[in-house]
């Protein structure tokens, strides 16, 4: 299977996922969608063990079946909010360096919708591993304790400052799975075009990224993360991404592609192509750390029976 056909096989995935939100409420599809719509990416297991709304039309006349549909709108879009809202809670408990515990998120996020409680918790947990690259773990499962932490070891999460804002590790993990997926350079508009299965629009600012663009464009490419090229000869010029030296450094293709390969349900291995070129960039990645080992760590020389002096070593700038 070719880059082009991995790739498509991962965007048709990461679409299902997106779809499985509104497979859970039926009448949404009807009625339209609610004007707050977190960035979350729902996962089967989610689907499963959550408490789904499953509306069945009552018999009457057509007035009480709309208003029946109403009712079930205005229960969706509060779940979603709901939803937002408990992302938010997360979001500040991290930046505290705070644990959580599903007695804070009753008391505090999701109060009379106790009910929905599985569903709410489980969409707010795939939103933060997808944008932020955050794991919610449990410590506790006596007291359902959970703490938070990152998925990716990355040095930059896209945070103003200690103390303000939240890791995007997630979102930059993403944009490097589509650069992998599609042969190592990706056009900027195959990048939107997976951003916005999870709610993340280039002209959209939010809590989440604020302005999504700078963030990609000019922070990621500022910070090395990325490399931006304009692509020869386009008219309107168009502009694809690499990955820059400091992803090189920090992270692989094989985490990566774990990672992309966790947010869309499937697994590395499903990914043929791409899991062999990450499994060769293993190897070659321990070969070139055996060898600066090799080179740093010469074997000292046999002076025994001899007055000289072992000679000096410098590392190799």
């Amino acid at each position: 299977m070719s880059h082009r056909q991995q790739h498509e096989q991962g965007l048709k995935a990461l679409k299902e996922k997106e779809g499985q939100v509104w497979e859970m409420d039926p009448v949404a599809k009807h009625v339209g969608n609610p004007e707050e719509r977190p960035a979350a990416v729902v996962s089967q297991k989610a689907s499963s063990s959550a408490a789904p709304i499953q509306p069945t039309l009552p018999e009457g006349d057509e007035s009480t079946s709309k208003a029946y549909l109403y009712s079930k709108f205005l229960l969706n879009s509060q779940i979603r909010k709901k939803t937002t809202d408990l992302v938010k809670f997360l979001s500040f408990k991290y930046t505290r360096n705070e644990p959580v515990t599903e007695a804070d998120i009753l008391k505090n996020v999701v109060q009379e919708y106790k009910d929905y409680y599985s569903l709410i918790f489980k969409h707010a947990c795939e939103c933060m591993e997808v944008v932020f690259g955050i794991e919610i773990k449990e410590v506790d499962a006596f007291n359902h304790s959970y703490e938070l932490l990152k998925i990716l070891d990355l040095t930059y999460d896209g945070r103003l400052s200690e103390d303000e804002g939240i890791p995007r590790t997630g979102l930059l993990a993403l944009i490097l799975g589509v650069i992998f997926m599609e042969g190592n350079r990706a056009p900027e508009k195959k990048i939107w075009e997976v951003l916005n299965m999870v709610g993340v629009y280039p002209d959209q600012h939010d809590f989440i990224c604020g302005n999504p663009r700078k963030f990609i464009t000019e922070d990621l490419v500022l910070e090395k993360y990325l490399e931006c090229k304009l692509v020869s000869r386009s008219y309107p010029p168009t502009y694809e991404f690499l990955w820059g030296p400091r992803a090189h450094a920090e992270t692989s293709k094989m985490k990566v592609l774990q990672f992309f390969s966790k947010v869309a349900g499937s697994n590395p291995t499903s990914f043929t192509a791409l899991y062999k070129e990450a499994l060769k960039d293993e190897e070659e990645r321990a070969r070139a750390i055996l060898a600066s080992t090799s080179i740093a760590s010469p074997s000292a020389p046999d002076n025994s029976g001899s007055g000289e002096k072992p000679s000096s070593f410098s590392h190799p700038k």
